[in-house]
């Protein structure tokens, strides 16, 4: 598993301060990231892949300090959005993810059936030359999810990957996430998701509340909520 750090990090966004005093140490497999809304859980998870920089402190993945290597960073972590129309950018299945990997050193063989076994891998092989916006909403997160997987990231973290789903295809998601046998990082107000996570952590007002197993983490984030 990768580690990754967050030493001495505090965010703000003008006046307002959105993490404080954040020390982490990251290497588990399954590892969840709840808290009430605006609690600054997703600025975090933003910052683990380099989109969100610190105000202050480093956050780094492996020792790549995520603000001064962040094209190294983010060929080992993937994102995925909680919209996931905010990641599909080309007009059928197979061209998304295949966009994925336009920067690669593959061969376009190589590309080619890197793109075939992904669409085999999440379900999307009858959908290949499906046009993207004709898709449902699970199957949108899928292939948000598989554009992904296909230039095969180190780490996933993935933004409240079910929240724009119904049961059906959140029980979906749930499942594809716990095969990939990547470290997997998730925000999500779905707490079932993480029942068999190796670790939760709280954030409240900016600063971690709980940490620990998902029974304890929850329970406390329950009380926290009231």
């Amino acid at each position: 598993m990768s580690e990754i750090r967050f030493d001495a990090v505090q965010h703000s966004y003008g006046e307002r301060t959105v993490l404080a005093g954040i020390d982490l140490a990251l290497t588990e497999r399954r590892i969840g990231i709840i808290g009430a809304n605006g609690s600054g859980k997703s600025t975090l998870a933003r910052m683990i892949n380099g989109l969100v920089a610190p105000t202050s402190g480093a956050v780094s993945v492996d020792g790549l300090d995520t603000a001064r290597k962040g094209r190294q960073v983010r060929k080992k972590v993937g994102f995925v959005f909680t919209d996931p129309d905010h990641q599909i950018v080309m007009p059928t299945v197979s061209e998304d993810i295949a966009f994925s990997l336009r920067r690669s050193s593959l061969s376009k063989p190589e590309r080619a059936e890197r793109v075939t076994q992904v669409l085999t891998d999440f379900g999307l092989d009858d959908h290949a030359d499906h046009p993207t916006h004709l898709l449902s909403g699970g199957q949108k997160q899928l292939l948000a999810l598989a554009a992904v997987m296909v230039t095969d990231p180190d780490v996933l973290v993935a933004d409240e990957p079910t929240t724009l789903l119904d049961l059906r295809n959140a029980r979906l998601m749930r499942s594809t996430l716990a095969a990939l046998p990547q470290q997997v990082i998730v925000v999500t107000h779905h707490l079932d998701l993480l029942d068999d996570f190796d670790r939760v952590i709280v954030i409240d007002q900016g600063r971690v509340a709980a940490d620990g197993a998902p029974g304890e983490a929850i329970t406390h984030y329950r009380e926290l909520i009231g």
